[in-house]
């Protein structure tokens, strides 16, 4: 069978897409490998609108119990599923996984980003147990603590300027002795007095005992330790879009191109919501957002024009 719609992806923007096509009773093929997103390992979120405080293990299985509740036999929705390829195929599209080939008239395309690791003895272990990726999510957890920032892009000194009006005092460290963030960035974010910089360094260790407790690092070859409750991770996102390569436009890191005012790809007939865009902000409720106003696109591209 054919279609109207496929949705790749069980995060928040494919979740919020699968509800709304239910809602719209459009024939929908769910597919994703699992429901797990970049905010299931969260402690606590506490910037989900509508719920105060949340674990990422249970909002994750808010989604999905969302989706099943609603998807009766508008959306047929498939776990475990890779997407290998998508092809134009007639007025449509064929989406190859490793469970099939499948037909659609149009597609969504939601399946996010993950965060570039950091790639430093002990990060593994103390991943969830001082190490964060997100300060949206993290920072009040950290109020009045000592933390650092790694990374030196836009996003790094985006993360130390929120983190400053939560914690005792915030360090950006970056490899590097160039910031890649705008000059006026740097220039105001280290203007905070809680604010400071390192440059040049050499990761060696995160330490700590049952929390993380510093990084080790050596800089002008001297060993150094940096005493810190917390570390913010910020040195990028590596999108999960190499399986449309074929279909749609990509900027140069992998994201897909979209209309904000729609989120269509520059394919008819194919749009993308959330962190696998090149939107200019990425957050839960931002992608959930995204995918409703796809949604909104998708459904008068097939029942009004």
């Amino acid at each position: 069978m054919t279609y109207e719609l496929t949705i790749i992806g069980g995060g928040p923007a494919g979740v919020s897409a699968g509800v709304y096509a239910a809602r719209k009773k459009l024939k929908t093929l769910f597919l994703t490998f699992s429901f797990e997103n970049q905010s299931s390992v969260s402690d606590s979120i506490e910037n989900w609108i509508g719920t105060v405080a949340i674990s990422g293990a249970d909002l994750t299985k808010n989604f999905e119990a969302h989706l099943r509740a609603y998807a009766g036999e508008s959306v047929d929705v498939k776990t475990g599923v890779k997407v290998k390829d998508i092809q134009k195929s007639g007025d449509g599209f064929e989406i190859i996984t490793d469970s099939g080939t499948f037909t659609s008239k149009t597609i969504l395309i939601a399946t996010g980003s993950t965060r570039r690791k950091l790639d430093v003895l002990g990060a593994d272990v103390y991943d969830g147990k001082g190490i964060t990726y997100c300060a949206t999510c993290d920072a009040p957890l950290f109020s009045g603590q000592d933390v650092a920032v790694i990374g030196g892009g836009n996003a790094a000194f985006e993360t130390a300027a929120q983190l400053s009006a939560h914690c005792k005092t915030v360090t950006l460290i970056n490899r590097s002795d160039t910031y890649r963030a705008d000059e006026v960035t740097v220039e105001k974010v280290l203007a905070k007095p809680n604010v400071k910089s390192i440059q040049s360094v050499t990761f060696k260790e995160i330490k700590g005992e049952k929390f993380v407790n510093g990084i080790a690092y050596e800089k002008d070859g001297k060993e150094e330790f940096l005493p810190v409750t917390g570390i913010f991770v910020e040195i990028g996102l590596i999108p999960t879009t190499d399986y449309a390569k074929n279909i749609v436009e990509r900027n140069a890191t992998g994201q897909i191109v979209v209309d904000p005012r729609t989120q269509q790809t520059k394919t008819p007939g194919v749009w993308a919501a959330g962190d696998c865009t090149d939107g200019l902000y990425h957050q839960n409720n931002i992608a959930s957002g995204d995918a409703v106003k796809a949604l909104e696109d998708i459904y008068i591209h097939l029942h009004t024009k």
